[in-house]
């Protein structure tokens, strides 16, 4: 099959577990763009961390970013698609948030918000720095300049677990899923990264069967099944792997090159 768009997520499967991307992946990427595939990222990051690494493989295009809430053009940073949330549904979680002592984000396409800077444990800046992000205090619903797409919290795998295990229980306005062991997101119910990767398709003139999409996470799952060929990663769980049709290497035997080779160079 002759694959004209290629979704890549970032973290767990494009980047090793030291967040960098090898030099086996890069060039295989670079190679598979330069025979006419368009790449484009598709992850939970937002843009300002994401464009980046287009840059450092000399593509241009689009990022789907933020979970599918958010896709932007590499080259103008323009939104061509966005998914806003209504803030005011974000208070039960924020003070659940606050009472549970779990950390948490606020996101517009392309700045980050937190309740304080300043007082930020030493673990959450060192996960922000990883990330390429500097976030900014949270002002006021109104005082909001671009739509809020994302919110996110943060913490060790068990508080994770339980509030995501409490919160399970609620009914929710938002879509909320497991973006890694550490992370729950919520955005508007229609945003995913399978949604968001079907809009850009359409919008490129691609078929659904043209498309190929590699991931490790329960984010990725939308896209692994609307993809033409969705591969999961090795380091996946269980339940993405079953979900994709088939699996490739894990993100520190590069995985993205070996499946890349196998079925847009081959």
């Amino acid at each position: 099959m002759n694959y004209k768009l290629i979704a890549l997520d970032i973290d767990g499967t494009l980047l090793n577990d030291d967040h960098e991307i090898s030099k086996q992946t890069m060039e295989t990427v670079k190679e598979v763009a330069s025979r006419g595939a368009e790449i484009i990222l598709c992850t939970g990051r937002g843009p300002q961390n994401s464009i980046p690494f287009m840059e450092n493989l000399g593509l241009e295009g689009y990022v789907i970013s933020h979970n599918g809430a958010a896709t932007a053009k590499v080259t103008t940073r323009e939104i061509v698609h966005q998914f806003p949330m209504n803030p005011i549904g974000l208070d039960p979680y924020i003070h659940f948030c606050r009472s549970q002592g779990i950390h948490f984000d606020v996101s517009t396409a392309f700045e980050m918000y937190v309740d304080s800077v300043e007082g930020l444990p030493v673990e959450v800046r060192s996960m922000y720095e990883n990330y390429l992000t500097l976030p900014l205090n949270l002002p006021a619903w109104a005082d909001f300049e671009a739509p809020i797409v994302k919110f996110t919290m943060f913490g060790e795998s068990k508080v994770i677990d339980d509030a995501h295990k409490e919160l399970s229980t609620w009914s929710h306005d938002f879509n909320m899923l497991r973006s890694g062991e550490y992370f729950i997101d919520l955005m508007h119910p229609d945003s995913s990264k399978g949604n968001a990767l079907k809009m850009l398709a359409s919008k490129r003139g691609i078929q659904q069967e043209e498309i190929l999409a590699i991931g490790n996470y329960f984010n990725d799952i939308t896209m692994l099944t609307y993809a033409g060929k969705g591969i999961a990663m090795e380091n996946s769980p269980l339940e993405v792997k079953a979900a994709a049709d088939e699996t490739t290497l894990s993100n520190n035997d590069n995985g993205v090159h070996a499946a890349l080779t196998k079925y847009c160079l081959s």
